[in-house]
């Protein structure tokens, strides 16, 4: 018979806070969003990224 040995196991469980923020995404001209059945693309641009629906920057 084959003697068991227990040995207790200790973790440490950290719970941290996220803190992130949630922008709406709708075209940087008209407003429309993935809501209003529209794609929306992310354009990089000197002042920053404008997002822009499918009428407004298409992809070809």
């Amino acid at each position: 018979m084959m003697q068991r040995i227990t040995q207790p196991i200790f973790q440490n469980l950290q719970i941290l806070e996220s803190k992130s923020t949630v922008s709406k995404v709708e075209c940087y001209v008209c407003g429309k969003g993935l809501e209003d059945g529209h794609s929306i693309t992310a354009k990089t641009l000197p002042h920053g990224t404008a997002l822009f629906c499918d009428v407004h920057y298409p992809l070809q």
